[in-house]
């Protein structure tokens, strides 16, 4: 099993498939990390060298922000904005869609489920 960025990468899987596993590398990124070490990316992760997973490691390393840095860098944007209280920081900061999206209908993944409505109280 090879371990790139702290992230075990599936055995039977192919390696540009396993690479997205890592958080900060899609597709196009797999490529282009393959192509730029020669790796084959019909390979399976099982049948990887030592040396061709130290070229992954060491290209990841030198050229991409990944995981636990991407994250922090992501955090402290939105903190910034939020700090700076512009529009995008206060929809953040309540919890709505940032973005322009309406929030009448639909938004229910950024607004959370819907809050029971109030019931009249029965009269005696």
């Amino acid at each position: 099993m090879a371990r790139i960025a702290g992230v075990d990468l599936p055995k039977n899987e192919r390696i540009e498939i396993g690479l997205t596993r890592i958080f900060g590398i899609g597709r196009s990124l797999s490529r282009n990390i393959l192509s730029e070490t020669m790796v084959n990316p019909n390979k399976r992760v099982k049948d990887l060298t030592d040396e061709e997973i130290v070229k992954i490691r060491t290209v990841i390393e030198r050229d991409y922000k990944i995981e636990g840095d991407l994250r922090r860098d992501i955090s402290m944007s939105i903190k910034r904005l939020m700090d700076i209280g512009c529009f995008r920081g206060m929809r953040h900061r309540l919890g709505l869609p940032v973005r322009g999206q309406r929030t009448r209908t639909n938004a229910r993944t950024r607004k959370g489920p819907r809050k029971a409505a109030i019931s009249k109280k029965k009269e005696a």
